[in-house]
């Protein structure tokens, strides 16, 4: 029987450190991705590889690694799997308050102060500064604590001052400690991450959570802001994309393999959704990742 997760992660810094840092490859090879939030803003730097990212109710698809930084209580999935081909994951995680309740209201710490704030929506930052800020995430795995800390304040200005980044999760979908409803979200995002290649219906996902399919379909759009059916599809777009990127399979192929029953309709929803029609899609994405 597979083990439950803890929801709410708990964030232990090494001793001697205000921070926890980490390269979390091994870790996710023995520990899959979950649902999960915690009380301190989170720094994540994939090296290369590709694969999803899951972030408040924001869902997409990332390719050739990644840099991203989550603030407080705001859930999220694990980034990397055996799937990602990323180099390494390089993980920081911090209280915003870890130099004391009032030192980034500093007239020096404005604009980290700023992007602390931005920050509770999820950013993606793009390829230039992920170029120059990647490294020297990595580098903080081999500081001592004092070089370290100055180095993560050099590394958050640096990510403030950017005007390249991208907000995820624009609805603001922030948990507040909320025991019931963070494990119903866990049960439901958790079931749909294993199942989604599948029809999964009203019946069977609000038997997961022990309501009817009526009081699960209203208790969704107001926690979600969207129905079921919208998640489970944008879910199966997802996937959809990756698997356009790594252009094993034919586009027909990836329409089941994603979930879908039926070719139109999954030609019809990837359009809405991105613009743009599978083949289209696969074509640019191709364009961009090939040398």
């Amino acid at each position: 029987m597979m083990k439950k997760k803890p929801l709410l992660e708990s964030i232990a810094p090494s001793f001697g450190s205000s921070l926890a840092v980490d390269d979390l490859k091994t870790f996710n090879a023995t520990h899959p991705a979950s649902w999960h939030y915690h009380p301190e803003m989170e720094i994540v730097y994939v090296n290369g590889g590709s694969g999803k990212r899951h972030i408040g109710n924001h869902m997409s698809y990332y390719a050739d690694g990644d840099l991203l930084l989550i603030g407080a209580q705001l859930p999220h999935f694990g980034f990397t799997d055996h799937l990602t081909q990323n180099k390494s994951e390089v993980v920081i995680q911090a209280r915003e308050d870890f130099l004391g309740t009032d030192f980034f209201d500093a007239p020096e710490m404005t604009h980290i102060k700023q992007l602390l704030v931005r920050s509770r929506q999820g950013l993606a930052f793009g390829d230039g500064v992920k170029a120059s800020v990647g490294p020297k995430i990595e580098a903080l795995l081999h500081l001592g604590t004092f070089d370290r800390l100055l180095s993560f304040l050099n590394i958050l200005q640096k990510l403030a001052l950017t005007k390249d980044f991208a907000v995820l999760n624009a609805e603001h979908l922030i948990l507040e400690s909320k025991p019931q409803d963070t494990h119903r979200l866990d049960t439901i995002y958790s079931f749909v991450g294993t199942a989604f290649m599948r029809p999964i219906s009203l019946d069977e996902i609000s038997d997961k959570v022990s309501m009817t399919p009526q009081a699960f379909s209203r208790y969704f759009k107001q926690k979600t802001g969207k129905t079921f059916v919208q998640f489970v599809n944008e879910y199966r777009l997802v996937h959809a994309r990756k698997l356009l990127a790594e252009g094993h399979l034919s586009i027909t192929d990836i329409c089941f393999a994603a979930g879908f029953n039926n070719f139109s309709h999954f030609n019809k929803t990837f359009r809405l959704a991105t613009g743009k029609s599978p083949s289209q899609y696969r074509n640019e994405i191709q364009r961009v990742l090939l040398p």
